[in-house]
């Protein structure tokens, strides 16, 4: 849900402890939820620790307007929960792996709640519904978003970077539909340097 106002580029803002930020393009809602940490290994990336990182995360997603929320400390869990699951459920499937099950019920049981309902105000403008909406709906509709990647003409282009220690995960909606990389200013442009280095090596010898 979009409007002119507040279009821009899309996508989240990466800060990865190197110090290079880049913008990041997962191409889905439900992919951008993948960037705020992850299961096992992953959980040391971990930035959902309070209802504030909550808010601030689905006021830097393709949400638009960004939603009024309300978000409690218990419902912190239940974010990291859903998104754990989603990411297992999409690296299984950007690997060309069975789906686990027990993941499948927990995307399937938040995509079952009401989502974010929205609303078209006088002047003709995209809104969400009046008064703060809970973390429930705000679940619902990333999980909504993740059935109807996985069900959709994206659903086999779904892929994990191909840069070397990248685990982000992302769906290819460009056109040729040949993405390999996270993002070009960073593991595409490493990419380039490395194999520029390589050549260069192989002529001198």
């Amino acid at each position: 849900m979009v409007d002119e106002a507040s279009a821009r580029a899309p996508g989240i803002e990466m800060r990865p402890p190197d110090g290079q930020v880049f913008r990041f393009d997962p191409g889905a809602l439900s992919l951008e939820l993948l960037t705020t940490g992850g299961p096992g290994p992953f959980a040391r990336y971990e930035v959902l620790r309070t209802p504030a990182d909550v808010a601030a995360w689905a006021a830097a997603s393709r949400l638009r307007p960004v939603p009024e929320l309300a978000v409690t400390d218990d419902d912190v869990p239940a974010v990291r929960h859903l998104r754990d699951a989603l990411f297992r459920l999409t690296q299984a499937r950007a690997r060309a792996e069975p789906l686990p099950a027990a993941d499948l019920a927990v995307l399937n049981a938040a995509a079952a709640e009401p989502p974010l309902a929205p609303r078209l105000t006088p002047d003709g403008t995209p809104s969400w519904a009046p008064g703060p909406a809970t973390t429930a709906r705000l679940l619902a509709t990333v999980a909504r978003d993740a059935v109807d990647l996985f069900s959709g003409p994206y659903a086999h282009r779904i892929r994990e970077c191909a840069g070397e220690r990248c685990y982000l995960l992302f769906a290819d909606t460009s056109r040729p539909g040949r993405r390999r990389w996270c993002s070009m200013e960073r593991c595409g442009n490493r990419h380039k340097v490395r194999t520029l280095r390589a050549r260069r090596e192989a002529d001198d010898s």
